[in-house]
């Protein structure tokens, strides 16, 4: 594979299908203004690649058994079911590994680190990845670190969608690249705008992240409101405690998500502003049989878990996927104490002692 431009700094893509679109695009595009020579390379030649979320769809440049690793400086690997499938072609994995020998940059984002794990490239490294693999990646060696950003020699990682910027940005930085009439922020300055650098570069818009805001919000005032109605109605003095402590909790969140919407000078939604009122004509939420109050409660929480998740995986802006990612863990405590609550209700129903039995119950 010839090289176009020698002069300039000359960087692959690896990807294969269901790659994810934003971890892609982002540094994909970045490079491209930076003025990099940007190659994306695939498994297949005449194979047309398909983003995992359908928004972008591309044919590689050339091959990773046509190319060699000496040609360029650094090497991306994005995010996605792609970097699955790439750790089962050994042309993929020999490419990584003698770039990696090279000396040349190697940048990985959330699942991309599992071409470094098949590799066996992460002994001793600092690095990080999406929460999923962060046990695969101890397993293989690393030091793992929760952290937006790590970066140990020539090896640069990250988490997820919310770190791309300061992902790109650290990639553009160590090849000495910058993007005309456009500073770029330090990659340790939390104060940043980073979703506005990542906008630039193909990721959310700020009424994306706006909405994805609207739609925490709405299920934390909702699930505020029904916690409160279930408190009034149960009898279990635990579970009530329990309650009124979510309901704090949720109070915190609410207030976050208010003061993000507000940094960001956007509106609440309709849904968002009238949810306290929904949740309070909800015919279920009066019972006061205990058991059934504990496993709603358990459920919304549970329910609020998967959102939040999905939340914050989702978009480019980090300080909002840091709040989904707080509601989220904050969500999984109290789930784990509901659950505890739940089995010694149970075991206490198994040990009450029988009714005893009447000849007229015999009989009927």
């Amino acid at each position: 594979m010839a090289i176009t431009n020698p002069t300039k700094k000359r960087v692959a893509i690896l990807i294969d299908q269901k790659f994810e679109d934003c971890e892609f695009q982002i540094p994909y595009k970045a490079l491209q203004q930076a003025g990099a020579e940007v190659t994306v390379l695939g498994s297949r030649m005449n194979e047309k690649y398909e983003g995992k979320q359908k928004q972008v769809s591309i044919k590689p440049d050339a091959t990773v058994t046509e190319a060699r690793p000496e040609e360029f400086d650094a090497v991306v690997i994005p995010d996605g079911m792609a970097p699955d499938t790439l750790r089962n072609n050994p042309n993929a994995v020999n490419f990584v590994q003698r770039a990696m020998q090279l000396g040349k940059l190697i940048a990985a984002v959330c699942h991309g680190p599992q071409m470094l794990i098949e590799g066996d490239l992460l002994k001793g490294k600092n690095a990080t990845g999406f929460v999923s693999i962060h046990k695969d990646m101890i397993n293989a060696g690393a030091n793992y670190m929760d952290e937006p950003l790590v970066v140990d020699g020539n090896l640069i990682t990250s988490r997820q969608p919310g770190d791309l910027a300061i992902f790109t940005t650290a990639i553009l930085t160590r090849l000495g690249l910058g993007i005309p009439e456009q500073a770029l922020p330090d990659e340790r300055d939390t104060t940043a705008h980073w979703w506005q650098l990542a906008q630039a570069w193909g990721g959310n818009s700020k009424r994306e992240i706006a909405d994805a805001l609207n739609t925490a919000l709405t299920g934390e005032r909702y699930a505020r409101k029904a916690f409160e109605l279930y408190a009034q109605k149960t009898s279990d003095v635990q579970l009530r405690s329990l309650l009124y402590e979510m309901i704090e909790n949720k109070q915190s969140h609410i207030q976050m998500l208010e003061q993000r919407l507000k940094d960001l000078d956007a509106s609440e939604s309709i849904s968002a502003s009238a949810a306290d009122i929904y949740a309070s004509l909800q015919d279920w939420l009066h019972s006061s049989d205990d058991m059934a109050i504990l496993r709603r409660t358990l459920g919304d929480i549970q329910t609020g878990v998967v959102d939040s998740y999905n939340l914050r995986k989702q978009y480019t802006d980090p300080t909002s996927t840091a709040l989904f990612t707080e509601i989220e863990a904050d969500l999984a405590q109290y789930e784990q104490r509901l659950a505890k609550l739940y089995h010694a209700r149970i075991g206490d129903q198994s040990t009450q002692p029988a009714m005893p039995t009447t000849s007229a119950s015999v009989t009927g």
